[in-house]
């Protein structure tokens, strides 16, 4: 079982794409189940289609190789977020592109200090329901609450498609240098994406928080909240993005897969290989 069933698959040597399943969602607050994400995800892949529709090529041949998942840490997010620092390290050291399939949202803040070690200058790209930019949740400053809030303080961030926080998080954004754009910005200003892309340059690190777009169309998430945005506005902004800037990883977290129901992990494996191809073009 590899991302997008390719046989033979290719070397981690020779692929840009390294993809990295992290079946952990310890600090699930509402719906556990996001750690059987990352399965769900691969299994899904291996019935997708390798050649793109609508960028007319076979992806897959700039090399995609699936590493085994990482082992979870039971201690607490922060253990599991210095597992996952040091395997997206090691990647980025290889030149290659990390692709992590969660598990909940905490891991993201591993990826990305990974990163901003070997890019200084990253900035990250946030699509999310939620804002988590909470100090702690829980007791957790680690928490998945929490994780946006982890990665301001070390990378500029942009957010797209909040629509949910508490008056914590509603009292520091406006004090914050974080850029933040509500689901109904997008879905009601034709220039939205020229809006976003402006607060964006260089080295960027995209995470996918499923939850972003509709419960009508992405129903299997811990925490689904009304009023999201649909499959082309996402890839509107990642074909934007990926165009004017140079993606130096992605994390795509927080599905939870609902028995029976395969749309939604189909829906999340096609994002990640549509992804990949922009990133290739």
């Amino acid at each position: 079982m590899n991302f997008g069933g390719i046989y033979p698959e290719y070397p981690m040597k020779d692929s840009l794409f390294v993809v990295v399943p992290v079946p952990y969602d310890l600090t699930s607050t509402y719906q556990p189940g996001s750690r059987r994400g990352p399965t769900a995800i691969i299994e899904a892949s291996t019935n997708m289609e390798l050649y793109d529709e609508e960028l007319l090529k076979e992806t897959y041949l700039a090399g995609i190789h699936t590493v085994l998942p990482l082992a979870v840490e039971a201690r607490g997010p922060k253990q599991m977020i210095n597992v996952v620092h040091k395997k997206i390290s090691r990647i980025a050291s290889l030149n290659k592109i990390p692709v992590m399939l969660g598990g909940e949202h905490s891991i993201s803040f591993g990826a990305v200090s990974a990163l901003k070690e070997k890019y200084p200058r990253l900035t990250v790209l946030q699509l999310d329901a939620h804002a988590d930019m909470r100090e702690a949740y829980q007791g957790s400053p680690y928490s998945h609450a929490s994780v946006a809030r982890r990665i301001s303080e070390i990378c500029p961030l942009v957010q797209v498609g909040i629509r949910s926080m508490s008056k914590e998080e509603a009292d520091f954004l406006p004090q914050s240098k974080v850029k933040s754009y509500s689901a109904d910005f997008i879905l009601e200003n034709k220039k939205w994406c020229e809006t976003v892309c402006r607060n964006l340059s260089g080295d960027v690190f995209i995470s996918i928080d499923l939850d972003v777009f509709d419960p009508s169309i992405m129903p299997a998430t811990g925490t689904p909240e009304p009023g999201g945005i649909y499959w082309k506005n996402a890839l509107s902004l990642l074909k934007a993005v990926s165009r004017s800037c140079k993606i130096r990883g992605f994390d795509v977290v927080e599905l939870a897969p609902i028995p029976g129901i395969v749309a939604p992990d189909f829906m999340a494996a096609k994002l990640i290989y549509r992804l990949m191809g922009y990133i290739t073009e």
